[in-house]
């Protein structure tokens, strides 16, 4: 069990990953059943952006994201990355249940969810950082991930490119149906992270990545 993560009221069987400046705790969050439930019930709830707030800026011009993405949480929370300010949408009722599952096992309060939708390996993330100064940076990201399993790659920001100067291998895992990802602090100072296109994954995966977001300088 992650030791800084407060009281744990069930145990869970965590997996820790570390290399240097990384450290995240892996585990089974969810049973099938419940995770096709929830995975379910997104599929109903959820509403994904349209027009700006689907893009990203990116060197000075506007693209489409190649995924679908919502955002949810506290009222009043706002999120910006990439360029584009968010304002979450009020709890739907099974985000709800996952955030409080998610509290509960980490002993963690999330005020905030950036929900991603893949419909297939086709749609992806490139490589990025969630080090966005809203973030509290004592707080780790979680990530859910319900649907196909995806692989995920870490990639250090010294070994990225013809600049990398370090030989650190990347770090690879696959997020499966119903899993809890933790990326605790330093993680996302060092390391970039990204969800590559697997062209053999023919079905969806909706990924949750609870944070907590400082507003204004106030939890």
């Amino acid at each position: 069990q992650p030791g800084a993560h407060g009281d744990f009221s069930h145990p869970v069987p965590w997996q820790k990953i570390e290399a240097e400046g990384l450290d995240c705790d892996y585990a089974l969050l969810f049973s099938k059943g419940d995770a096709d439930r929830h995975f379910k019930q997104l599929e109903e709830e959820i509403v994904y952006s349209t027009g700006d707030e689907a893009k990203v800026h990116l060197f000075g011009q506007l693209h489409n994201i190649p995924r679908k993405q919502a955002t949810y949480g506290d009222v009043g929370v706002t999120y910006t990355y990439s360029g584009v300010t968010r304002s979450a949408c009020p709890w739907t009722p099974t985000l709800e249940s996952i955030r409080d599952a998610v509290n509960n096992v980490t002993g963690q309060t999330f005020n905030f969810v950036l929900v991603n939708r893949y419909k297939d390996g086709q749609d992806h993330m490139s490589e990025h950082r969630d080090d966005e100064k809203e973030l509290d940076p004592r707080c780790p990201i979680a990530s859910v991930s319900l649907g196909a399993a995806r692989d995920f790659v870490f990639r250090h920001r010294g070994a990225r490119g013809k600049q990398g100067c370090r030989q650190i291998e990347p770090v690879r895992l696959e997020l499966t149906h119903g899993s809890l990802l933790l990326m605790n602090p330093p993680t996302n100072t060092f390391w970039y992270h990204a969800l590559p296109v697997r062209k053999k994954v023919l079905l969806p995966r909706i990924n949750l990545t609870f944070r907590r977001i400082i507003q204004g300088g106030k939890n």
